[in-house]
Formats: C-alpha cells, structure tokens, sequence
C-alpha cells in the first residue's frame, strides 16, 4: 500500500514548489526580524529606550530653535558677520570649559548634571521666546543668552556622552552611540519642517516656546531612569590635578590619541561643506534657496543611513574598518562634490559625506569609551567634545578665508584631500 503523500513534497518525493516558496518566505522574514533585532538590541534596555525616546522629541525642538535663532539674527541685523558670530559664541563655552566639565562628570552623578542642564536650557529656550514676544529682541540680548546656553551645553555634552554606556554596557554600546546619530540625523530633517509651519502660522517666537517644552520629554524620561549611576572617580584631588590626570592620560594612550586627532582633522576639514554649502547653492549649482535645503537634508539623509547600518552591524568585533571606510568615503565624496556641477550627482555626492561622517564619528566615540575606565570616561569624552564640536569654528573659518581667496570649489578641495591625508596618517594607531 503506497504512503500518503505528504503536502511538503510532490509524487516523487521532492520538495513541492509551494513548500520550497513557503519555507523561503519564512527565511526571509526570519533574517529580517534578526537583522532589526541587531539593529535596535540597545532597546531591551528600558532606561536607554526612556532616555532616546525623550532625546528624540527634545533635539528636534532643538533644531527648531537652531534654525529660528539664524533666523531671527539676520532678520534682526541683516549681518552674514554676525550670524556667524552668533555661532562662535554658541562654541565658545564648549572650547573654554569642555575639559572642565568632563572633570565634574566624572565626579558627580551624571544623571543629576543631565537633569540641571536639561532644566537649564528648558529655561533659557523659554527666555528666547519673551524676548520676542515682548518684542525686545536685539542682537546683545540673544547672543547673551546663546551664550548662557553654550555654557550649559559645555557640561552638557560630555555627561550625556559618558551616561550611555552606564544604561546599556559596553556589550550595546556601539549599537546604542549608532541609535543616537540616528536620532540626531532624523531630528535635523524634522526640525526645519516644524520651522516652516510654526514661524509661518504663530510667528518665530513659537518655535523657542516649542524647544521649551520639548526638555520636558527628556526631562521626564530621566526621572523615570532606575539604577546607580554614582560617579565612579571618588579622588579627593583639586580640578585642576582631575584635568591633568584626563590629560596625560589622552595623551599617553596611544589609541585614544590617536582617535581624538582624526576627530580633530575631521572636524576642521570634513565639516567645511557646511559653512560652503549656500556658496555652492547660489553661485556653482545655481539652485537657491529651496536648493540648498534639499542639499543639507542628503547630508542628513546619508547621515541616517549611516547610522542604521552602523546599528546593524554594531556588534562587529573589527570597528577600526569603519573609521577607515567612514573617513575615506567623506573625503573622497568631498572631493568629487569639490569638481561637481551637475544639482543630481552632487545631492549623491552630498548622501556619501552624510554616511562617511557618522560612520566615522559614531565608530571614535565607541571606541574611545571601550578604551577608557570607567572612572576617566567623562574627561576623555570631554576631549572628543572639544575635538568634534569645538574645532569647528576654526575650520569654518580656514574655509571661508579660502573660498574668499580662492573660490568655493578649491577650498572645499583642499578641506576634503587635507582630511584624507592628515587621517590617514592614524590609521595604523588605532
């Protein structure tokens, strides 16, 4: 008597074409599900999914504000001179006090800075917008308060740096530092939409009010975070002997040196398309305004996709070829964007100095946090502050000086082979 058939094969005993597709479909969807498991695996930590999810509505109310505050400066003076300016005072206070304040980070709980400097910039968001609505707004009393701002921002950065790895561990800290270039890169395309609608319907004032509001997310988020988040450097030493300690220590770890100077170099040169960017909108692609935004989001987009795929394979032991492909991929898109002047292969250009520049940073800031104790990581993060944010003033302004000498096109040339060749040099360090 003949067996039944079974419906996973045919009359020959061979796998039926609807098993084979039915089985192949569920491969799929199998590696899918594996694959954004891996993607969001720092998830599974709840204070870290608390903590993103508040970052995300705050830092897009903090883009809404960036751009409204460029905004209301040229509208107010009409000066290109003193709407950079209004940058440089905003770097200022990370460039004077970042070091100090990875000393404080180390010696307090970082969970506490994070609420007072949270609270902080809540206060000082809501401060922009009465100085608009009572329509006292003038160029001194918003750079004061940009200031003010900077400052809290200078404590800010290095504990929130540091913090993340106290919410997930080492084990999903690449995955977590890849979540939250994400996070910053997708906030940079939100905010200018939320400007739009706002500025237009409410009036510019709204937008810092928005910001305000929007620390209320993170804030809340903090209060909800459980665990022991002491500070792991008791020393009774002067600040002064904290600073020295972060530095030699900087200094005399070969890696971490050398991971801090290609953030410096990419900071300089890798971040001049920036400042370039309306010069090459207006006068090389001939695009305008509405041009030069759909440019700047393909940086944001490349920057996105950057991120994911640095999530997915964030648990990849060689992270040293992601710094490498990083930086090559923005120098060399840097320098083909340099030649380019065609609107279609320069937003592709653009999309691969986005991907090229979070690869590469997200990849340093890991790595320099798996390199350092625990009880000196908020000073060595303090250096990569200095590095990643306060170094670019100074390459705004060897690129301005050079396209002012020599036209757009040559300086972002030299910014981009400069980056190339001065990395390059690090690679065999770290």
């Amino acid at each position: 008597m003949r067996a039944k058939q079974s419906p996973r094969e045919d009359c020959f005993g061979r796998p039926s074409p609807r098993f084979a597709r039915d089985f192949a479909g569920s491969l799929a969807i199998t590696r899918r599900y594996n694959m954004l498991k891996k993607a969001f695996s720092s998830f599974r930590h709840t204070n870290y999914r608390l903590f993103w999810f508040g970052q995300m509505v705050s830092v897009s109310g903090t883009w809404v504000q960036t751009i409204a505050q460029g905004w209301l400066v040229f509208e107010l003076t009409n000066s290109a001179f003193l709407l950079g300016m209004i940058n440089a005072i905003a770097a200022l206070p990370i460039m004077l006090f970042s070091l100090l304040a990875g000393v404080i980070a180390d010696r307090l709980n970082k969970k506490h800075i994070l609420l007072v400097t949270q609270t902080l910039s809540m206060v000082l968001a809501f401060c922009l917008g009465m100085l608009v609505s009572l329509k006292i707004a003038q160029f001194w009393n918003i750079a004061l308060v940009v200031g003010l701002l900077g400052l809290v921002n200078a404590f800010d950065v290095p504990a929130r740096q540091a913090f993340v790895v106290e919410m997930v561990g080492k084990e999903d800290l690449n995955n977590a530092i890849a979540l939250n270039s994400f996070l910053f890169n997708a906030a940079r395309i939100i905010g200018p939409v939320i400007v739009g609608f706002l500025a237009g319907s409410l009036g510019i004032g709204s937008c810092f009010y928005l910001n305000g509001i929007s620390f209320l997310a993170v804030i809340v988020a903090l209060l909800f975070i459980k665990g022991d988040f002491s500070p792991k450097d008791v020393s009774e030493d002067t600040i002064i002997n904290g600073l020295y300690e972060g530095a030699k220590y900087v200094i005399g770890h070969k890696k971490i040196r050398a991971l801090v100077a290609i953030t410096a170099i990419s900071s300089i040169f890798g971040m001049a398309n920036v400042v370039l960017m309306p010069i090459f909108a207006r006068d090389v692609l001939k695009v305008g305004i509405k041009g030069l935004g759909l440019l700047m989001a393909f940086v944001g987009i490349g920057a996105i996709f950057g991120a994911l795929a640095l999530a997915v394979f964030s648990h990849k032991k060689e992270k040293q070829v992601f710094i490498k492909s990083g930086t090559i991929i923005l120098s060399l898109s840097l320098i083909a964007f340099s030649f380019s002047s065609n609107y279609m292969l320069s937003l592709i250009l653009l999309f691969g100095a986005g991907w090229g520049i979070i690869t590469q940073s997200a990849t340093v800031n890991t790595l320099l946090q798996l390199y350092t104790p625990d009880k000196l990581r908020g000073r060595v993060m303090s250096f990569y502050s200095l590095m990643f944010l306060g170094m670019m003033p100074l390459g705004s302004f060897q690129a301005g000086l050079l396209a002012h000498w020599f036209g757009a096109p040559v300086a972002l040339l030299f910014s981009g082979c400069s980056c190339l060749i001065f990395t390059c040099l690090f690679f065999r360090s770290i």
